[in-house]
């Protein structure tokens, strides 16, 4: 009956190994191998997998998504503008200047945090596309890294046009004051 399991090789075999790991260390072929890397025969480094550019395809989606759904910031930044808006207008005032004072400062600085999130989202997906003209122009994006940064690109021209739509009061303008 042979007890020898496939995870613990036997002597003879580990001595084999040990041969092969000795065989590739001795002299003569560290002096091949700097000989071959200096012909220009050493292997090829390894090549970029893409990694990089997955990532800023898929930051460009999610600054593209965070644009159109609104942000903690943009909620501070609202806000922060509603208060100062309470805080400088008298009582007095009138009820349109109140109005635009307290809830359109609020409304525009939400517009202008969610543009510069869609802007960055537009910026990031664009270069993802561009990204292989600069660096190796004959190697070809993966379609998902291509498809991934057009659909920032797209959440980041349609984050801008509701930003802007917003900011200029096209969009859910402020009610008319009498």
């Amino acid at each position: 009956m042979d007890t020898k399991t496939d995870a613990q090789p036997d002597a003879t075999e580990r001595k084999e190994n040990e041969e092969a790991v000795e065989a590739t260390e001795t002299p003569a072929a560290v002096e091949a191998a700097e000989a071959a890397e200096a012909e220009g025969d050493a292997p090829a480094a390894p090549r970029a997998t893409g990694v990089g550019q997955g990532a800023g395809a898929i930051v460009s989606v999610g600054l593209g998504i965070v644009a159109l759904s609104g942000n903690w910031l943009g909620t501070v930044a609202s806000a922060r503008e509603s208060l100062i808006g309470q805080l400088n207008t008298a009582q007095t005032a009138s009820v349109a200047k109140q109005v635009s004072e307290v809830y359109g400062d609020a409304w525009h600085a939400a517009a202008l945090v969610g543009g510069a999130f869609a802007l960055i989202a537009l910026i990031v997906g664009a270069f993802v596309l561009a990204r292989p003209a600069f660096g190796a122009p004959g190697k070809a994006q993966a379609a998902w890294i291509k498809s991934t940064a057009w659909a920032g690109v797209s959440l980041g021209v349609l984050g801008l046009l509701l930003a802007v739509a917003k900011y200029t009061d096209l969009l859910l303008g402020l009610p008319k004051t009498s």
